[in-house]
């Protein structure tokens, strides 16, 4: 019965925080630039891709994460314009090196952890990109052709959407980029719309993705792009992104926590003490803008409900996911992860350590400040 109370009592002031004041970001330069390479490179117009790939470079985006936007083309138009791409991108780079410019390399991919097998891992992250449980398919394309979903799974969503150079919101830019260059796949592209905004992308955004189709691609795709997104935003419920640091939540803020577990400034609230009955430790955690957890884990799991704001979770080896307000994130035993805010947005949310019989949280070292940044969907 008190277990019972706590919890109703949680999420009904979980559902009385939602009601936050918003406003949306535009889309940065980087994100900008990955849309023109992304578009022109699958469009085959590699002396438009050479000037782009060089805006790409200026405004920041790295040689791996450059590398990794021509790598992910192949998937949805090909080999051969991939590799047309990077070909294109290695004339660059030597271009720029023989003017003295030194790029910077960046971050190579995290390894990957390689249980459970890959269909089960493509399944995973496939339910994380639609908010849609996946199953073997018993209707459609994919069982009347049961290798192309095996495929789909094993390769597209378990070898390429795993890997962390780029944010799950950086893939999708490229995959409807390339999307809008080939044409005639709208329910694909309606599908890879719909899960730009189940990631992060607003449909402010996501109209901007359109004004740069429209540069890069002209009027005729530009124009087919926008029935879809059209079509997507109708059926879509619509949610805000928060961009101040939550002030009116459920628990009070609570004490500025010190050590040197977290980066950043942060508060905890602490609701429930664990005891011999429950094991379980339920807190309120504020985290204001850029404030985050070092990389960690709990041996009897732990579950986040995130009541305000919007920031980041990751777990070692896989890309992160933006969480913002209303969202629950269950958290295995002993998987190391780590979350935090938004670079210019608070996050609160109510941490709820399980199992605390089988020991307490092993706190490992902190977030680099290049890992952190490799997260944010918005820079």
């Amino acid at each position: 019965m008190k277990a019972a109370v706590i919890l109703f009592f949680l999420f009904s002031n979980i559902i009385n925080a939602q009601n936050i004041n918003s406003s949306e970001q535009p889309l940065t330069a980087k994100q900008k630039c990955i849309i023109a390479i992304s578009s022109v490179a699958a469009k085959g117009d590699l002396p438009t891709l050479k000037t782009e790939l060089n805006k790409g470079l200026e405004v920041g985006l790295t040689i791996n994460e450059i590398k990794e936007v021509l790598v992910h083309l192949y998937a949805y138009c090909g080999f051969p314009r991939s590799i047309r791409g990077l070909q294109t991108f290695m004339e660059v780079l030597d271009e720029r090196k023989a003017m003295g410019i030194n790029d910077k390399m960046g971050a190579d991919a995290s390894p990957i952890h390689q249980e459970p097998a890959k269909y089960e891992r493509g399944k995973k992250v496939l339910s994380e990109l639609t908010k849609i449980p996946q199953e073997r398919p018993s209707s459609g394309y994919g069982a009347f052709a049961p290798a192309i979903d095996t495929f789909l799974k094993e390769h597209l969503f378990a070898d390429i959407f795993e890997r962390d150079v780029l944010t799950y919101g950086e893939r999708e830019l490229v995959t409807i980029s390339v999307l809008s260059a080939i044409g005639g796949v709208e329910p694909m592209l309606r599908s890879h719309l719909s899960i730009s905004l189940n990631v992060g992308l607003t449909p402010g955004q996501l109209s901007e993705f359109v004004s740069i189709i429209r540069t890069t691609l002209g009027e005729r795709a530009a124009s087919d792009v926008q029935q879809v997104l059209d079509e997507v935003l109708k059926n879509t419920p619509q949610t805000s992104t928060v961009t101040q640091l939550p002030g009116d939540t459920a628990f009070p803020k609570g004490e500025k926590i010190t050590g040197n577990n977290f980066t950043g400034t942060a508060y905890v609230f602490r609701i429930i003490n664990p005891d011999s009955t429950f094991y379980t430790s339920i807190g309120n955690v504020t985290f204001e803008p850029k404030a985050r957890t070092n990389w960690h884990k709990h041996p009897g799991g732990q579950i986040l409900l995130v009541t305000a704001g919007m920031g980041f979770y990751q777990e070692k080896g896989k890309p992160a996911q933006l969480i913002r307000n209303g969202d629950v994130v269950r958290i295995p035993p002993d998987t190391v992860h780590w979350h935090g805010a938004a670079p210019d947005t608070g996050l609160t949310h109510i941490a709820i350590s399980l199992n605390l019989e089988k020991g307490n949280v092993i706190w490992l070292e902190p977030v680099t400040e290049e890992q952190y940044k490799r997260s944010n969907f918005h820079e």
